[in-house]
């Protein structure tokens, strides 16, 4: 019997904004814009599942799975694969659209300045420089080449 892949999707429920998700030249999907979205509102929340530090190294390591890890605070991580709201699909950029507010206990997305319809949503993923550099493709005039901090 063949698995059936899910199709990456918005829920509504944690959306402020009509957003789709469809595939991305950044990498696999992306988060895009279905209407005008004004500059520092909440865009989305990202959700799933809340793990422990010794879960998300687990996780980490897994080779055969998509990884949509975010780190909460010093002990608690989201694993957006697991009940995640879509915001999970928002890919790296080093001059994004989007940045990160973590308020009580809450992951937001907000605007950085306006976002038009159709554009692609960003955020910059801070990846440390203490882990496996990852190259970035997102293509910015101001790109530093890496997910990574420098």
């Amino acid at each position: 019997m063949a698995v059936k892949k899910k199709i990456p999707s918005i829920d509504p429920r944690f959306a402020c904004f009509k957003l789709e998700v469809r595939p991305s030249k950044i990498h696999r999907w992306g988060v895009y814009a279905g209407e005008d979205i004004p500059a520092r509102r909440k865009v989305i929340e990202y959700t799933g599942e809340r793990i422990s530090r010794k879960e998300t190294k687990r996780r980490s390591e897994e080779q055969d799975r998509m990884i949509y890890l975010f780190t909460l605070d010093n002990y608690w991580t989201l694993d957006g694969s697991v009940g995640g709201s879509g915001a999970e699909f928002i890919n790296h950029c080093c001059d994004p659209n989007i940045v990160t507010e973590i308020r009580q206990g809450h992951i937001l997305y907000m605007s950085r300045r306006p976002i038009r319809r159709g554009q692609e949503l960003t955020v910059d993923y801070h990846f440390g420089k203490d882990i496996e550099e990852v190259p970035c493709r997102c293509g910015a005039a101001i790109c530093r080449g890496t997910i990574n901090l420098k």
